[in-house]
Parts: structure tokens; sequence; C-alpha cells
């Protein structure tokens, strides 16, 4: 029997339109840390449906992830499963809300953005290891949306953008490499994207401290610090200058998708949507008046973490 106050421990699951995340721990201490690439929200932008294939692969994940739930004995009531944009936008939802319940006991929560921007921040600011001077804005860059949320020791004004790597990229950026008119379609997306942003109250160039997690901003730092593999360690909390993620961006955009995967540091599953998310990442930065940004390799799944690990004390 655990002892009294002592953390339990809790599974917490991040569905979104490019992976599937679980991690599995008593926090602060984690055991298990897994991402899968499953696109399952492939295709979602133009058909409103989950397809076949990519519902195929996100259970075969979780028949992965079921696995490990159990070799650690979490029980059904202390795993939290939080499905984002692409099962937002889904006609065909119940299919997948059924599976995820066959295989881990849970039905997966449809979160909102405003909710799920505040599981991200909480996830990145409680990782910080130097104190931030505020406002900070935490940018989380998905496959179906993006997050933005200003705040200092909690959010004080979030949204969720429907802007995000696999979204935009299968809108605009449909050559391999894009053209100059497809770069300039999805920044034109973009910029109007974070012009609704900051009419909901994100004043962007007012953060004083930027922090970046998700694979995008995590992908880019990783090679900005010219890494030859990918490196959480090396990662996690690296301060990078904004003029050289700008440089790196314009390379990423600019290159095959060929040429992205040769990347020690780049995960093939990501290769083909990094340069809709880096120009994301890349309009942000231009309009903040910081010279460096923090990356941070905690996100919206530690935030997930720690709301069952809050509600099983």
């Amino acid at each position: 029997m655990a002892e009294p106050n002592a953390p339990v421990t809790i599974a917490a699951i991040d569905c979104g339109t490019n992976t599937i995340k679980l991690l599995i721990g008593a926090l602060p201490d984690v055991a298990v840390r897994e991402m899968r690439m499953v696109r399952l929200g492939q295709g979602v932008d133009t058909t409103g449906r989950l397809a076949d294939d990519a519902l195929a692969r996100a259970f075969a994940a979780l028949d992965e992830y079921a696995a490990l739930i159990a070799e650690h004995g979490v029980p059904p009531e202390r795993i939290r499963f939080c499905a984002t944009s692409a099962t937002r936008d889904a006609e065909n939802a119940e299919e997948f809300a059924a599976g995820v319940e066959q295989r881990l006991g849970v039905r997966p929560e449809v979160i909102a953005g405003d909710e799920e921007a505040e599981l991200a921040f909480d996830g990145a600011v409680r990782n910080l290891q130097a104190s931030a001077e505020a406002p900070v804005l935490v940018i989380d860059i998905g496959g179906g949306s993006t997050e933005l949320i200003l705040g200092d020791e909690a959010p004080l004004a979030t949204c969720s953008l429907n802007i995000g790597s696999v979204r935009l990229h299968e809108r605009h950026l449909r050559s391999d490499p894009p053209t100059a008119a497809e770069v300039a379609a999805c920044v034109a997306d973009i910029e109007t994207a974070l012009d609704e942003a900051e009419g909901l109250g994100v004043e962007i160039g007012s953060a004083a401290t930027v922090v970046g997690v998700a694979g995008t901003c995590t992908t880019v730092a990783a090679g900005c610090l010219g890494l030859s593999a990918y490196d959480p360690d090396a990662i996690d909390q690296s301060v990078i200058s904004v003029s050289d993620s700008h440089a790196f961006i314009d390379r990423i955009v600019a290159a095959t998708v060929a040429q992205r995967r040769a990347l020690g540091f780049m995960h093939p599953g990501r290769a083909d949507v990094i340069d809709a998310g880096a120009l994301i990442l890349d309009r942000v930065l231009r309009r903040t008046s910081v010279y460096s940004w923090i990356v941070s390799e905690a996100d919206i799944l530690d935030g997930i973490a720690w709301s069952v690990a809050n509600r099983s004390d």
C-alpha cells in the first residue's frame, strides 16, 4: 500500500493530429515517455473524416501503450487521454473513441482549445529551470492547431488557432520543395491567424520570454544547435537565437523532403510537414522583440499528467 500523500503512478496520453504521446510516472518522476507518429489527422482538413489507415496506425500505437500501462499497473481511473485537433474536426470521431475505450478502458476527452492551451502552458512553465521574465509566451505548434499562451505563473490570455504543420502543409505546400507562391500563401494564412490571436488579447509583441514546445520547435532547435542526432537532453532548456532560427527555417523550407529526412535529428515522420510548422514558428518570432527563445521538452503531455496527479492526491 502506498504511503499517505505518496505520489501515485498515473498515465497521460496526448493524441494530436500527427503524434500520440504517452507519459507514465509517479510525478515528478517519469518512468515512460513514448511518442508514435501516426498522422491521425491525415486528410481531415479536406475530407472531414479520420482515414481508415490513420485509424489503423493509431490503434496499433494504442495497443503498445495499453501493454505499457498494464505493465506499470495503472488503473483506468488514473489514466487521462486527451484528444486534440484531429478528433475535434472529424465526423467519425466516435469510431476512434470506441477504439480507445476498448483498448484502455477510458473515453478520450476531446478538449477545447482553451484547455489545450492551459495544459501546454502548465507543462512548459513548470519545467523551466531558470527564472523567466514575465510575460511568458508559450508556443505549441501541433499538426492541426497552434496554441499561443501568454502569462506569468498562470495563463493570462490564450488562443487555439486552426493552423498546424499537417493542416497547412496539406493546404498549401504541395510541391517538393514548396514553390515561392505556395510559401507566400502559407505565410498569408499564418499571418491572418496571428492577427486573430492578437485580437483575442494574446499580445505577441509584449512577451519578455518565449518558450517553444512540441516537435516543430524542438526539431528547429536541434537544427540550430547543429546536432547530428536528436538529443532531448541537449535540446531541453536550450536557448536559441532568433536570427539563427530564421536562417535555419529558410533552409529547411527550401529543402526537399529527402534532404530533410537525411538530417540525423529529423524524425522521418515529420520531414514532409516540418516546412509549414517551421513557418508558423518563424512568423510568431517575427512579431516578438526577443533575441532568443527557450526550448522545453515538457509540453501539453506533462500538463495532462500533472492534472491527473493533482486529482489523485
